[in-house]
């Protein structure tokens, strides 16, 4: 199953450790702390220049990814339901 975050990029299903809505954990202090330091270290990918509405962090061969997505967290979660994740 694969799971599409915008533009051209997918991940599998089996690689997503969460979901997140950017502007609800961003309010944390905490998160934008985790976020600014993921990009430092060079393990954030934006899926595009639109305005980001959600990231989604993954685990892909043993290598942490957080893919930053203008794609809401409720169309994430349809389509991980939806025809077992693929769109």
């Amino acid at each position: 199953m694969f799971l599409h975050l915008g533009a051209d990029v997918v991940v599998n299903m089996k690689d997503v450790i969460a979901i997140l809505d950017l502007d609800v954990t961003s309010t944390s202090k905490i998160t934008r702390e985790f976020l600014r330091v993921a990009e430092d270290e060079g393990f954030v990918v934006n899926v595009s220049d639109d305005l980001p509405k959600s990231f989604v962090i993954t685990e892909i061969d043993k290598e942490s990814r957080v893919f930053v997505s203008p794609i809401s967290t409720a169309t994430l979660l349809k389509r991980s339901k939806e025809n077992g994740g693929i769109l």
